[in-house]
């Protein structure tokens, strides 16, 4: 009883070597390289999103960089501009820049901070 089972199976083997060699199952592998290429196709969509993603996500924050650079740019030369000319920290033009660009920046941290809360 032993021989016979394992010549059986040994010949069911030879059997599905031969026609998978022969082409019969074809349409089985045809099957298999389809739910692999669907799933490759939809992966390779999901790595090109994320990486759109992380180019916005630079952009945004040099476009930032550069919007703080050009708002607060004047206010920090009139600062520099009084404290090098001669006039005092505490006259009332250094004083109001002062606050305006203390101000923005702390508005400016706010939405970045709200942004960077919202994307996780």
């Amino acid at each position: 009883m032993g021989l016979t089972g394992s010549r059986g199976s040994e010949t069911d083997s030879q059997r599905d070597l031969l026609s998978a060699l022969s082409g019969a199952q074809a349409s089985r592998d045809r099957a298999v390289s389809y739910r692999t290429r669907r799933v490759v196709l939809t992966s390779h969509g999901v790595m090109e999103d994320q990486k759109a993603g992380r180019k916005r996500g630079r952009s945004l924050a040099l476009a930032s960089i550069l919007l703080a650079v050009l708002a607060l740019g004047p206010f920090v030369w009139r600062v520099a501009d009084d404290v090098l000319g001669g006039e005092h920290w505490e006259d009332v033009g250094t004083q109001v820049s002062m606050w305006i660009g203390i101000f923005f920046l702390a508005v400016l941290a706010a939405i970045v901070a709200g942004w960077m809360k919202n994307r996780s």
